[in-house]
This record gives C-alpha cells, structure tokens and sequence, in this order.
C-alpha cells in the first residue's frame, strides 16, 4: 500500500515490483501513446500490462504533468509546485481577468485555480510541465474566437499556451465578457 502524501511517484516501486521493469522502460510505453487521451493511455497498461486501475492511473497522470494528486486551497498552494515561469504566466493570464473585474474572485475548483463572478465560473486553468490550458467554461466562446486564436493550439473546450506564452490581456478579457454575456442569457 502507498502512503497518501499525494506524490504520484511514491507508486513507483510498487510498479516495478509487480510489473518487473524499471520506470524507464515505462514511462519509454508511455511516449507510444503520448498522443493519446487519458482513458486509451489507460486502457493500454490495463489490456496490455495488467496494470490496475490505481497503477495505471498513477503512471498516466505523472506522465502527463500531474505529479501529485494533493488537494490544493489556495493558488499559491497549486502554484508552488510549478517552476518560476509557470508561475508567472499562470499570474499574469489570472491577473489580466481579476484586475478589470474587481468583483470576479481566484478560487480552487476541480484542484485548478478557476475565475469565478457571483456564482458563475469564467474562466479556468490548468499548468503543466510545457503549457497551460486555459477555458473559458464555452465552447460557444472558443468558437467565437476561434480567429483571434490562429497562433494557439484550440482544443474543443480549452486553448493551450506555452509556458513563456506573451498574455494577450485584451482577448483574454474580451473573452470573459463574451463568457459573462453568454451566462446572463
């Protein structure tokens, strides 16, 4: 049994004990399938290895960037996991919201940090090792700005950023007020 410190990685010996390879060998399995969504990624430790749900899931979420399932209260707490220009990106797309709705708070949702107004999310986003993902809790919103995003990865529901990406204050906040108008319909 693992303790429960949160830190993906402490599964480690148990899936080289039980598995009978080193974690080269699998995280060298897991680049096959990097490509892949999260339950396929899943799916191939399970059909072809015999993982279990636990060291599959373990395995696939610490090659994806999630090193740690530990519950998050705070942003500096979600944040100081992260390198320092993860965190100043991740700031600066925050502040770019917050700093032109005052009322709109930073809270941890879904252990991300997550731009809420009143009691509807805006706005939320997800650090990892090479980029951020970033939603703007609309696909009608993605949508509407799909031209504007022409230099960015657009996902169906999020945009992907790179670490040193250069925050575009104004289309991040016309964005949240395309969200806003969008909600009060």
């Amino acid at each position: 049994m693992v303790a429960r410190s949160g830190d993906r990685s402490a599964y480690f010996p148990a899936i080289e004990a039980k598995y009978g390879k080193p974690m080269k060998y699998w995280f060298t399995r897991m680049k096959v399938v990097s490509d892949r969504k999260y339950p396929e990624q899943v799916a191939f430790l399970r059909e072809n290895f015999g993982f279990t749900r636990e060291h599959a899931n373990a395995l696939v979420l610490y090659t994806r960037g999630s090193t740690t399932s530990k519950r998050y209260e705070t942003l500096d707490d979600y944040l100081e996991q992260f390198d320092a220009g993860q965190r100043k990106t991740a700031r600066a797309i925050l502040k770019a919201i917050t700093s032109k709705y005052r009322t709109a708070e930073v809270v941890m949702a879904w252990n991300q940090p997550m731009v809420k107004l009143d009691k509807q999310y805006i706005f939320g986003i997800s650090v990892f090792k090479n980029h951020i993902l970033m939603s703007p809790w609309s696909v009608d919103v993605i949508d509407e700005f799909r031209p504007r995003l022409a230099d960015l990865q657009v996902n169906k529901k999020t945009i992907r950023v790179p670490i040193d990406w250069k925050v575009d204050v104004e289309l991040l906040r016309d964005m949240v007020a395309a969200r806003i108008a969008e909600g009060s319909d």
